[in-house]
């Protein structure tokens, strides 16, 4: 069994991957270690490289995951496949400084620490030639991750170690998905936990791109609310809230258009303007809300119908409901708010289970080696 696992999450990869082994094993020398790549499929060929390389030297492996994808996701399974006391977790795009994993696993050998963190932002740390914009978007999210923990100086660092038993301890209250793992296990240990941070500089990268976008930063907040609110309301919800007001948004300005366009014709504005809220609906929920069980060529079509009929009878459970409470005195403000809120949730409960409910994440696929 080997003292240390390295897990490295890899999506699009191919170029870096096998240098990062190259700069591991020089950097772990004289030391009982094992690297465990995850590897979404990009259709790149990374999984081959790799398993072309495992032939050779039996401290690789490759874990091949078809179907789903996701940084969080990716560091689980292969923390887990693991039997290592110490696990550490890098990403695979060689920003960060490998030379440091020796340090990390001195000090979590000599201390009582849980988690040891390679930080940027502490003194003798950097950024190196990261992008500005990119380090205020990392600062942000750091501060907003406050509300969580304020023990760590970089609660976004991809680089960190964790022992097994504290693993083991907050596994099963983690939200799993997205890109912050890190931040999902200290926020999962609710408070009993142990941090120890190193200061390293970041590399740039030389190959691939970056995976950061829109649906990086909506993960991120569906993290922080799901370790907030979890326990009572579903994290997607609040995203699905979210697009629902982009909805409403839209609902309005194709109204407000298409009643200029006909003269005076409400019906038939409101019906296209309605056809429209839902349709943007979908479509932005598939791409951020359902990010992960992303609906794609038929299933995507077929999805959409499925939508519309959901958000349908919701639109009508909206305005039963509304008129009755207002025929029993209710104001029709307070009337409109709790007929809305109700088919708000009667939308997302029956799309989470009709629209995208079968297009799991294919959790019983992982390819490993």
């Amino acid at each position: 069994m080997p003292e240390l696992t390295v897990v490295v999450p890899a999506y699009a990869e191919r170029e870096n991957v096998l240098p990062l082994t190259a700069a591991l094993e020089h950097a772990l020398r004289g030391l009982d270690w094992e690297v465990i790549f995850v590897v979404d499929d990009a259709l790149d060929g990374t999984e081959q490289l790799l398993r072309e390389r495992a032939q050779e030297d039996r401290r690789v492996r490759c874990m091949h995951r078809i179907g789903r994808r996701g940084l969080a996701s990716a560091c689980i399974e292969g923390m887990l496949s693991s039997s290592a006391p110490f696990v550490a977790v890098i990403d695979a795009d060689m920003q960060h400084d490998e030379g440091l994993l020796p340090a990390l696993l001195d000090t979590l050998r000599k201390s009582d620490a849980d988690i040891v963190v390679a930080s940027r932002y502490m003194h003798g740390a950097s950024t190196g030639q990261l992008a500005a914009g990119r380090v205020r978007v990392s600062r942000f999210a750091s501060l907003v991750s406050r509300v969580l923990t304020k023990k760590l100086s970089d609660p976004m660092s991809g680089f960190f170690m964790v022992r097994r038993r504290f693993l083991e301890k907050v596994v099963r209250r983690l939200y799993g998905r997205g890109f912050k793992i890190l931040l999902d296990l200290i926020a999962a240990a609710r408070g009993d936990v142990r941090i120890a941070e190193l200061p390293y500089s970041m590399r740039s990268r030389s190959h691939g791109e970056s995976k950061l976008g829109v649906r990086v930063i909506a993960e991120f907040f569906m993290l922080i609310l799901y370790h907030l609110f979890g326990r009572v309301v579903p994290a997607r919800f609040f995203l699905f809230a979210a697009v629902g007001i982009v909805g409403l948004g839209v609902h309005l300005a194709v109204l407000t258009a298409m009643y200029s366009a006909t003269r005076g014709q409400f019906l038939a504005s409101q019906a296209l303007a309605t056809l429209a809220a839902m349709t943007s609906n979908f479509f932005l929920n598939n791409a951020f809300t359902y990010g992960d069980r992303r609906l794609r060529g038929s299933k995507l079509w077929r999805g959409l119908i499925s939508f519309y009929v959901a958000c349908g009878v919701g639109a009508l459970i909206n305005l039963a409901l509304a008129d009755w409470l207002f025929l029993r005195s209710m104001s029709y403000w307070a009337a409109g708010l709790i007929g809305a809120a109700v088919a708000a949730f009667w939308n997302f409960l029956t799309t989470a289970s009709l629209t995208w409910g079968g297009s799991e994440p294919m959790t019983n696929k992982a390819r490993t080696r």
